[in-house]
């Protein structure tokens, strides 16, 4: 009988832990979320480029408006990545950066860590699952801000 418990426990708890890191970033989400972003920044007036990459780094969807800078594709997919693989905003992780020397060379990690603002991670029922990147913007407040238009159509 104790051995059937201890069983049933044990693989409780895996079932547990195999539901809690599946949370995966479907295609279709990915779409909805770039041009949800891709429309706040068309309202305000942007051209700009976003990513959506899943919690490994892969892109799942990418866009680039018509007159967005070429180097808005990079920077775009630099932000979102670094956003899954930090699992913070690109913003608040350039503010900790530059108040710690130590902490000044973390774009030396790997060629797709770009500490720049305008990087949002995904996160569902607590676990990043993503990061979501925008660039081409005036300024790093406003690729944010679209970021966050990306975000709330993951909620909706």
């Amino acid at each position: 009988m104790i051995k059937y418990l201890l069983f049933l426990i044990l693989g409780l708890c895996a079932v547990s832990l195999y539901a809690q890191s599946n949370s995966s970033l479907s295609m279709a989400l990915a779409n909805k979320m770039a041009l949800a972003a891709t429309q706040q920044c068309e309202n305000d007036g942007y051209k700009v480029s976003v990513a959506v990459v899943d919690k490994g780094g892969a892109i799942v969807a990418q866009v680039r408006m018509d007159g967005a800078g070429v180097h808005t594709i990079e920077s775009s997919f630099r932000k979102a990545y670094t956003s899954a693989s930090m699992r913070m905003p690109t913003q608040k992780l350039a503010q900790i950066a530059a108040k710690d020397p130590e902490l000044q060379g973390l774009h030396r990690l790997g060629n797709n860590i770009l500490i720049l603002g305008g990087g949002l991670p995904i996160t569902l029922n607590g676990e990043v699952i993503g990061g979501i990147g925008v660039g081409g913007a005036p300024g790093i407040k406003f690729d944010e801000t679209c970021a966050e238009a990306g975000l709330k159509a993951l909620r909706n």
